[in-house]
């Protein structure tokens, strides 16, 4: 089954974006065909992978308003990841898309004609705008960085029951895939309280996976490159393959339940 992820989570500066860019990266690795969908007219996780947005033609924005193709639209860095790149032009689309009557659903419908990928990551903004909405209209998923500190945990009651309203508005396929701990320091006591607390309360829906706070990573956005082209052997490499790994174990173990 394909499955289409959205990284997203409303309070920002969470990793959100070097989780998007770095698990496309890391299934890429694994020989899944990944496309890397940028919802945010930042574009960081675009730039963070190696296209250059200040020399886009044609960028989402073109690409949800039905300007161009998606053929028009993909980069093909280097990663081996394909890209729908996001400027500031996207910021239009929030406009754009308010009187439309498929304003919700848009993004699916040219998802439907976007290729045969095993695996495409939707990068989103950090709020619950017409953009992250129609992401999450779309998705198979949701996958939630959150770091381990008090005001996440509040985020993050906030998010879960934005995902609730999402299904039952249409996408009742929705999945809370994992709550992803981020810049994690295990030195930090309120780090490990916040921590024991989420298995506390969801359990398994916690990955085992931890994203450790790591210079390399910080580091590799500002070269155009995910952590594994960047330092392959640093720390953070290291934990992005192994989400990457513990994201595709979760998937088979659910394909083989409903088959069951």
């Amino acid at each position: 089954m394909k499955q289409i992820l959205v990284v997203a989570n409303q309070k920002g500066g969470v990793g959100k974006t070097t989780t998007a860019i770095n698990l496309a990266a890391s299934l890429a690795q694994m020989d899944k065909h990944v496309l890397l969908v940028d919802m945010d007219p930042q574009g960081n996780a675009s730039s963070g992978i190696g296209v250059d947005i200040t020399q886009l033609e044609t960028s989402s924005w073109d690409w949800l308003m039905s300007e161009a193709t998606f053929d028009d639209v993909v980069q093909h860095p280097d990663c081996g990841v394909d890209v729908v790149p996001s400027n500031s032009d996207l910021t239009a689309a929030e406009v754009d898309l308010l009187g439309a009557e498929d304003r919700t659903h848009r993004l699916r419908d040219r998802l439907e004609n976007a290729g045969d990928y095993d695996y495409t990551i939707i990068d989103c903004p950090p709020s619950l705008n017409v953009l992250t909405v129609n992401a999450l209209m779309a998705s198979t998923g949701v996958l939630v960085p959150m770091q381990c500190e008090y005001f996440a945990l509040e985020g993050l009651t906030s998010l879960l029951n934005t995902l609730d309203r999402i299904r039952s508005n249409g996408n009742q396929q929705l999945r809370t895939e994992g709550i992803l701990r981020t810049m994690y320091d295990p030195r930090n006591s309120l780090t490990n309280m916040v921590s024991r607390e989420l298995f506390e309360y969801f359990g398994d829906l916690v990955y085992r996976t931890v994203i450790p706070r790591n210079v390399r990573l910080a580091e590799a956005p500002s070269h155009g490159q995910p952590i594994n082209l960047y330092d392959r052997l640093a720390k953070g490499s290291v934990a992005y393959m192994a989400l990457a790994n513990e994201v595709l174990r979760r998937h088979t173990v659910h394909a083989q339940s409903k088959v069951n």
